[in-house]
């Protein structure tokens, strides 16, 4: 029976207890919260959580909020020459602007991906364009890549990682370079990368290269976007010459880095896709030597859905998000892996709500995995209760422990 934490006299117990009960509120917590929150908008929701968050940090509550959420365990995992913190990242979207990597990093998350950028700054489509569907546990966006724009981005970035060598710096004052490599402690940021919606699809190669470039000294690894459903006409970049196009290109550019500064490159693509583009992806990720997959998007399916026909209806278009998507999501891991014999690697994104989800998909084939929609519904703790399980299984299967 869990703990009632209002009867509890937290000043006469001991430090470990006080953690406990600290720990075991949350699940009784969040859903209250969440219940508070859905009752606006759902973009004006996420910006005042987001907001509210960056604010405990400044008043002197990152210590106290890390402890809580933190994953606990040695849950490290090294794959492109990065060392992540834990396998759970969040997906593109959440963050667009690189705004609350600090806070983020609180929750514990292994890997942030930012974005998605693009060269220009972009509104966005029409508001109201985030809805909920509780019934299914899931969302429906049409945020259309609205963000600052790269060079803004770009910007904050830079701050960021200056910042953060700062720190390091006054922390080891006798190291002796302050040059943070791949094996620091830190949390990786992706940097998911699209074209305006100006662009047109001929020329979309050069929107990849200047964001790519921009951002390259910044983030750990890249993410090109050519399936979301909300920008017209980007989705038919995912056919296999438009395909081939940006990412040679791409890849070109990368080469020219120094030695130990090349990124890796990954693509995204869609859960719409089918079987024979599917392979046509496949096959070009394996003659270009792309780095990874990130699987899936949104999808345009409203199948198997419980919310009312209605409903849906006058929510109109855009991508759904959620666990409706996780059957799919992890059917497309399971085959990119066979078929590549895990030479491909992928990160998972789609549906990913509990302890059970994350396992199997990574059991699947995927080397990360991905949360968004179940971050938003599972709430703050959605990371440690995943790493916690993630790190039991470790255990179990080592030998002495």
């Amino acid at each position: 029976m869990q703990l009632s934490v209002p009867k509890v006299n937290s000043l006469i117990l001991p430090s470990k207890i006080k953690h406990e009960v600290r720990l075991s509120s949350q699940p009784v917590m969040y859903p209250l919260l969440r219940s508070i929150l859905f009752l606006f908008p759902a973009e004006w929701a996420h910006y005042f959580s987001m907001n509210c968050l960056r604010l405990l940090c400044r008043l002197g509550f990152k210590g106290f909020i890390r402890r809580i959420y933190k994953p606990k365990g040695n849950l490290e995992f090294e794959i492109w020459n990065l060392r992540f913190h834990n396998k759970v990242g969040l997906g593109a979207g959440f963050d667009k602007n690189a705004k609350y990597l600090r806070e983020l990093d609180c929750l514990g998350f292994g890997f942030v991906e930012i974005g998605t950028v693009t060269p220009l700054p972009q509104k966005g489509n029409d508001k109201p364009r985030l809805f909920r569907l509780p019934k299914d546990k899931a969302l429906i966006n049409r945020m259309g890549f609205n963000n600052d724009g790269v060079k803004i981005i770009a910007g904050r970035l830079k701050k960021s990682k200056e910042s953060r060598e700062s720190l390091v710096i006054s922390q080891e004052p006798k190291a002796t370079s302050s040059r943070l490599t791949t094996h620091d402690s830190r949390l990786i940021i992706g940097g998911n990368i699209g074209k305006n919606k100006i662009t047109p699809n001929e020329d979309a190669w050069k929107d990849y290269e200047i964001c790519f470039k921009e951002l390259h000294p910044y983030v750990d690894y890249f993410v090109v976007n050519v399936s979301s459903p909300n920008t017209p006409g980007l989705r038919d970049l995912q056919e296999k010459d438009s395909l081939k196009k940006i990412l040679t290109n791409l890849q070109a550019i990368n080469q020219q880095q120094a030695t130990g500064n090349q990124k890796p490159i990954l693509l995204k693509i869609a859960p719409d896709l089918t079987q024979e583009q599917i392979d046509d992806v496949i096959d070009l990720a394996m003659e270009i030597n792309l780095n990874g997959i990130v699987a899936t998007n949104t999808t345009l399916s409203r199948e198997g859905l419980t919310t009312h026909a209605s409903r849906l209806t006058t929510i109109g278009a855009g991508g759904l998000s959620g666990l409706p998507l996780k059957h799919r999501s992890t059917e497309i891991v399971k085959y990119i892996s066979e078929r590549t014999k895990g030479h491909i690697s992928v990160i998972a994104s789609g549906g990913i709500f509990t302890e059970a989800d994350a396992k199997e998909i990574l059991d699947a084939g995927a080397s990360l995995v991905q949360v968004w929609t179940g971050f938003i519904y599972e709430g703050p703790g959605i990371v440690r209760k995943i790493c916690r399980e993630l790190n039991n299984n470790l255990t179990a299967k080592t030998p002495g422990c």
